[in-house]
């Protein structure tokens, strides 16, 4: 009998100080059993730090074509293809061939998977943007995981501050270019 998905509910007060974005997210994800706590919380963030009219998640990790997370003008046009992860070569170049943005928030060490890349054929991978937030802070927050979570999130600076009830965490996040 297969697993099926846990779902978790999160209302998120995010003040994004750097864009200018203040919103309360109320979001529900579903945890594929193939997809670790850290990978959720770095799709979590990247839905957050991404935030804007148009985003949208996946189906999920059945929908192998599909990025992560779109970004879609009102005429549906993809403005956004962002992946979470270290996904493929392939699939980057894919990415930067579909959509005028592509951003990548890896969940775990980036050092083997940029050494991989080095010299593959990536359409625009200059202009792909690889955020990577502080493995600390994605640590932190999936060690206190609940189905239902209530917290706040600001953004200042590129550094991510984030309160789980009497708890504050912070980590930066940097951006990375393939060269």
């Amino acid at each position: 009998m297969a697993q099926s998905s846990t779902i978790y509910v999160f209302t998120i007060r995010l003040a994004d100080a750097d864009r200018r974005v203040y919103e309360t997210l109320n979001l529900r994800l579903a945890q594929h059993p193939s997809e670790s706590p850290e990978y959720l919380v770095t799709r979590l963030l990247a839905y957050c730090l991404e935030y804007r009219e148009g985003i949208v998640f996946s189906k999920g990790l059945s929908a192998t074509e599909e990025p992560a997370i779109t970004v879609r003008d009102l005429t549906g046009g993809l403005l956004s293809w962002i992946e979470i992860g270290i996904p493929e070569a392939a699939r980057m170049h894919k990415a930067s061939k579909s959509a005028p943005r592509v951003a990548i928030y890896p969940h775990r060490d980036t050092t083997p998977w940029l050494a991989r890349l080095a010299g593959e054929r990536i359409h625009r991978a200059p202009a792909i943007e690889i955020l990577v937030i502080d493995r600390e802070l994605i640590v932190a927050m999936a060690s206190r995981l609940k189905r239902r979570m209530d917290f706040d999130l600001s953004i200042s600076e590129r550094t991510i501050y984030l309160s789980l009830g009497e708890d504050t965490f912070s980590g930066t996040m940097e951006i990375r270019r393939l060269k």
